[in-house]
């Protein structure tokens, strides 16, 4: 979908920085990441939500993120490694992996922000690394196939 940043990259329209690539899925840095050695892994086929993924891409997808999380956890040493899908931000199934070092980091606590004295998340106040640094990480966490 040409819209969708995700397909974006896979088509090469985009520039990413690249931990993982097989022949169905693509981890990456993500550009708007509250903690910085954080990766998304998503499928090549343009599928919005993840409960519509196939069992086996499902599985897939979070067994590379399974293998990333292991990976930031010997490269960076946090606390704990977060998974989750929480299906907003691009409309394409991801799963995000990142590391943790306070309970609200699930929440993406560095997101949050006050605002007519709601609490609301946003990318505003999120610094983007530079290509350099990004791909630093995406280096760092490289897994094999």
């Amino acid at each position: 979908m040409s819209h969708c940043p995700f397909c974006q990259i896979i088509e090469g329209n985009l520039e990413a920085s690249v931990i993982y690539e097989d022949d169905v899925c693509l981890a990456i840095v993500p550009l708007h990441a509250p903690y910085p050695e954080s990766a998304v892994v998503f499928p090549k086929e343009h599928i919005d939500h993840f409960t519509d993924l196939p069992k086996d891409l499902a599985n897939h997808v979070m067994g590379v993120g399974f293998e990333i999380g292991k990976k930031i956890m010997s490269m960076y040493s946090p606390g704990r490694v977060g998974m989750g899908v929480h299906g907003y931000g691009v409309a394409h199934a991801h799963f995000n992996v990142f590391p943790q070092n306070h309970p609200y980091d699930v929440v993406f606590r560095k997101m949050a922000y006050v605002k007519e004295g709601e609490v609301r998340f946003g990318f505003k106040n999120l610094p983007v690394p530079s290509r350099e640094k990004m791909d630093e990480i995406a280096a760092t966490l490289k897994i094999e196939k």
